[in-house]
């Protein structure tokens, strides 16, 4: 299995990080390749800056990539090939702390592959996956993907599976996901922005490891519970 040195995964929600989304010909970073990158940048909550360029991967598109996103041959043969759509990609986001859907099995990984590839650079920003996120904050869905994301929220979903309109949905999804956890917190009476999200990030299902008492004291359960019945120690997380 290839080892990537990729940040580490948040749960939190920010006022400033830098959406990004990826449309590529396949799903495997093995032996596809990307073909549209787009990011946004979000200060205060806002966006403020984009960043969008479609990729031209030296190679047929194949139908099927094109039945999803619409790009086609044509549409990328003037377009810059990956080298140089990557660099800009990585000056635009600079350090920032990337948010995106299903990032941390499919767009991180074919970004650090092609940052490593093209300009021996690694992508180590710290990310949070909205898809994770979404699973906690919206159990009751019964599907979590973007436009079911959207729809919940009233969001329109035109033009999705463009990365530059994937980007400013997801954006919008952050958000309304953000106001859910922030209330949650206030709810529960843990810590708000800024508290180590890694600590408190269940790694079975990705949701908030909330403080409880049990039998034997205080632990850190799982918000996903009963579904998620992951529990730790408290001297364990704070070590």
């Amino acid at each position: 299995m290839k080892v990537r040195n990729k940040g580490k995964r948040l749960s939190g929600y920010l006022a400033d990080y830098v959406v990004f989304d990826l449309e590529t010909t396949g799903i495997n970073p093995e032996r596809d390749d990307i073909i549209e990158i787009s990011a946004v940048r979000v200060c205060g909550h806002e966006i403020t800056g984009e960043y969008s360029t479609l990729v031209n991967p030296g190679r047929h598109i194949p139908a099927g990539a094109t039945a999803v996103n619409g790009i086609t041959d044509a549409m990328v043969a003037d377009a810059p090939g990956i080298q140089s759509a990557i660099a800009g990609f990585l000056e635009f986001i600079g350090n920032s702390v990337l948010v995106g859907h299903n990032i941390h099995t499919f767009d991180t990984n074919f970004a650090y592959d092609a940052a490593w590839e093209s300009l021996g650079k690694e992508l180590d920003n710290d990310y949070v996956d909205t898809l994770f996120m979404a699973r906690r904050c919206l159990p009751e869905l019964s599907h979590h993907r973007l436009t079911d994301l959207a729809e919940h929220f009233k969001i329109e979903t035109k033009g999705a599976h463009r990365a530059l309109n994937d980007c400013i949905m997801n954006q919008k999804c952050y958000e309304e996901m953000g106001k859910i956890l922030e209330r949650r917190k206030k709810e529960s009476g843990t810590k708000g922005e800024g508290e180590d999200d890694k600590e408190l990030t269940c790694p079975i299902c990705g949701g908030m490891l909330i403080k409880r008492k049990g039998k034997f004291g205080y632990f850190y359960g799982c918000e996903g519970f009963p579904r998620c019945r992951f529990t730790q120690n408290i001297s364990s997380t704070l070590s």
